[in-house]
């Protein structure tokens, strides 16, 4: 059976050789460099311990220094597999995802039909760099010398000139015997609708020769020198020879560059491409015009592990990288990604170099942001999230595009790293009590200074604020101390507004890293307070005889100390909101509501020092009859204290 032109090299372009020999050796992990595609093992065809079997992933092919064992993907299947060479294609087409090919008796016909096509193409090179040098070409030479390309440049690139003919090219092509039939077959020309010759596809154009992997041309993209031409760039259509999807301009050089160490960098056109290899960025590609394909992300693989976006600064390469996004989403792998360098506003790659040099675009390429920080960009910038329906919008839209990742690690480390990003976006400021209205004082949100570790804190002030302080931390300790039981809490972590800066930074770490384990939880609290806070917090004879604190680890007492202190921590504020509301209220004439608020503040206090146990306090009987416990009547007492010296007067 006979292969279809093309369907060898397409296999070969679908597959990784370092995958297809991986499943058979095991790679030596001090040889090997699998960024670069430089891969060793022991040989699988013959028996000995030292790597002597060479893979080059990004070549294709492979060799043994010790049997001189060499060839491609399918020569190791067939040597493996003990099969044929159809059979050993079938079954990396089967693994590629591409379908066999039907018998086609006119194979090799068709093979000799595209050598020809490809000849025409070489032709029409060398015909476009000589009218380049000619007098009617003049404007072009300028401008290339104006965007810095000058004669050798120019000859590096084979840059060529078509001029402003309808049958230039035509004619030439049949002063040498070229039939019509594969002028047209590779796009060079097209019918005439009138019933005259074939006229020129190109015409009054710089000429741009694409090749591909090989080396051979396949196509040309031309930029018009008519300003007002409604076709800036053109490429050639699709042919036999040329698939838009399925090539990239600059493949061939970019790929031996990226070999010996250089990034690869993927820009939006010809001039961008040219201009970063002659300030030094060999490894540079182009999707010809059109946002990346399936197939050319895939190429770009091939090459480098971690391609860097480099598209223009402009609303439109912004909204390029953004839909690459969503393709790039379901295909990413442990280690292959991609990153993305936008460039300043207004400018493309070649500006950055004119204006600022290889130096900037550098430290730009340094500072590629990965996938993960652009998709956070998409969904939140220039959006505001000042509800709940808002905020419940943001993770929906970003659940849905996590879900497209196919590989479950990937999804976990950006499901983390979203979670991240979301907790500095929504994280509650830190509270200050301030001066209120009529002189009292309440909590507003607002940054408050630095203050003393939590050694020296409110344990040491005193006050009021001592048991809102030791409810926070008994829920820290708890939650440190077995921190498999932090999920179930994490709403109510999310709104614990911590009076003391080091409990708002436990609280933080809690809730980004309790699910790495105790030990990693530890390491991130060392870093960020030192060694000695965690010990001090927990030894200290306040957290010390707490059950939950002398058995680490137990997740039922972890999660009744969490589950009270929150509780009561919810009882306490709502204390303080009663109180406020009734010194309000006392800005009126006094009446029965004035009675209920102090009632309602009294019941606050009850429940804000319970500890969940039955009260076994003492009662007494007011003076409606009513039976009050003494904690009951001692918080009214203090209130109706407070009220007094609060009216005019006192």
């Amino acid at each position: 059976m006979s292969l279809p032109p093309g369907f060898l090299d397409e296999l070969r372009t679908r597959l990784s050789i370092g995958q297809v020999v991986g499943r058979k050796v095991t790679w030596d992990a001090r040889k090997s460099n699998q960024g670069k595609g430089d891969l060793w093992s022991p040989c699988p065809f013959h028996h000995e311990k030292t790597a002597s079997f060479h893979v080059d992933d990004r070549k294709g092919y492979y060799y043994c220094f010790g049997c001189h064992a060499k060839g491609d993907a399918i020569s190791f299947v067939r040597e493996t597999e003990n099969v044929g060479f159809m059979e050993a294609v079938e079954i990396l087409a089967g693994e590629a995802g591409m379908p066999m090919p039907e018998r086609d008796p006119r194979a090799q016909e068709k093979a000799d039909q595209r050598t020809l096509l490809a000849d025409v193409m070489e032709m029409a090179v060398q015909h476009f760099r000589l009218q380049l040098k000619t007098g009617v070409a003049a404007d072009a030479r300028a401008y290339l010398e104006r965007r810095g390309l000058d004669a050798a440049a120019q000859d590096r690139w084979e840059i060529g000139f078509a001029p402003d003919a309808w049958q230039g090219l035509w004619d030439v092509l049949k002063a040498k015997g070229v039939e019509d039939d594969l002028i047209l077959g590779v796009g060079l020309a097209k019918p005439s609708q009138k019933g005259g010759k074939p006229y020129d596809t190109f015409r009054g154009r710089i000429m741009f020769p694409i090749r591909d992997a090989r080396g051979r041309c396949t196509a040309f993209g031309g930029r018009a020198m008519d300003p007002n031409d409604n076709a800036k760039y053109l490429n050639s259509p699709e042919t036999e020879l040329f698939d838009k999807g399925r090539s990239l301009y600059n493949h061939g050089p970019a790929r031996t560059a990226a070999g010996k160490g250089q990034p690869l960098i993927v820009a939006e056109g010809y001039m961008d491409v040219i201009a970063l290899a002659e300030h030094g960025f060999g490894a540079a590609v182009a999707p010809l015009g059109t946002a990346v394909t399936e197939h050319q992300l895939a190429m770009l693989w091939r090459i480098a592990d971690e391609p860097i976006i480099a598209l223009d600064g402009d609303k439109a390469g912004l909204r390029a990288a953004m839909r690459l996004i969503d393709l790039a989403l379901p295909a990413l792998e442990a280690g292959k990604s991609l990153r993305f360098a936008l460039m300043p506003e207004g400018q493309d790659p070649d500006d950055l170099l004119k204006s600022q040099g290889a130096g900037a675009l550098q430290k730009l390429l340094d500072e590629a942001m990965p996938m993960v920080k652009l998709l956070w960009q998409r969904e939140t910038e220039g959006r505001n999230f000042d509800s709940p329906e808002r905020k419940a919008a943001l993770d929906k839209a970003l659940r849905d595009k996590i879900k497209l990742i196919a590989d479950p690690s990937i999804r976990q480390h950006y499901g983390q790293e979203i979670k991240d990003l979301r907790w500095a976006l929504f994280r509650p400021q830190r509270p200050a009590f301030v001066p209120g209205r009529n002189g009292g004082r309440g909590w507003k949100n607002a940054p408050q200074p630095a203050m003393p570790s939590t050694k020296s804190s409110a344990l040491v002030s005193g006050g009021e604020q001592v048991t809102e302080y030791l409810a926070e931390a008994k829920i820290l300790a708890a939650l440190i101390c077995t921190p498999e039981v932090a999920d179930e809490f994490e709403s109510g972590l999310e709104t614990l507004v911590c009076a003391d800066p080091d409990h708002g930074i436990l609280r933080d770490l809690i809730l980004r890293h309790a699910h790495e384990g105790a030990e990693v939880l530890r390491e991130k609290i060392f870093g960020a307070l030192g060694p000695d806070t965690l010990d001090n917090m927990l030894s200290s004879r306040h957290l010390a005889i707490v059950p939950c604190i002398r058995t680490p680890g137990n997740a039922d007492l972890a999660r009744m100390t969490v589950a009270e202190e929150l509780a009561k921590l919810s009882a306490a504020k709502g204390l303080n909101a009663e109180i406020a509301d009734a010194m309000q209220d006392l800005e009126g004439v006094a009446d029965e509501g004035v009675t209920w608020r102090l009632s309602q503040a009294a019941a606050a206090a009850e429940n804000a020092t319970r500890s969940g146990k039955e009260d076994t306090a003492e009662y007494d009987t007011g003076h409606n009859g009513a039976r009050i416990s003494r904690s009951e009547r001692d918080a009214f007492a203090a209130l109706m204290e407070q009220i007094k010296y609060s009216k005019p007067g006192h």
